[in-house]
């Protein structure tokens, strides 16, 4: 696989920076669902949400576009919980750095009655740091 860093959040989740479009035929077959995080125009020569999308589907992995900017709507957090309830496999989240995807799959699964320690330790334990959301986990961490 080209030079993607995979991040494994938990049995059914991965996270990474910015994949490019060439990079998603190396992820068939690893993973089912890839989740784009970025806005378009973010960054100068990032690729679009539609390149993405085009090379999924050229792929065979389902894909879905959630772009977070300035924060997270509930509607955000809904959509990301029922896309990972629904996935048929594992799921893979980007964003820039893999920060905001991190953010969003941690919401998501608090919503869902994960505990917020353990969602803290399985984002710590690959590099991400949850103290800024720790309020909007469960009330474990709140």
């Amino acid at each position: 696989m080209p030079n993607v860093h995979l991040r494994q959040l938990d049995e059914d989740m991965l996270v990474a920076g910015q994949l490019q479009p060439a990079e998603i035929e190396g992820l068939a077959g690893r993973v089912a669902l890839i989740v784009n995080n970025r806005p378009d125009g973010e960054q100068p020569g990032q690729p679009s949400n539609a390149e993405m999308a085009a090379a999924a589907e050229a792929a065979g992995i389902e894909y879905r576009h959630i772009p977070i900017s300035g924060g997270f709507s509930e509607a955000q957090v809904e959509e990301m919980a029922g896309l990972l309830d629904a996935a048929k496999g594992t799921a893979l989240a980007f964003c820039a750095s893999g920060t905001r995807s991190t953010f969003l799959w941690a919401l998501a699964r608090a919503s869902k009655g994960i505990d917020g320690r353990e969602l803290t330790e399985k984002a710590a334990a690959v590099g991400y740091d949850l103290s800024p959301i720790r309020p909007y986990l469960s009330g474990s961490c709140g």
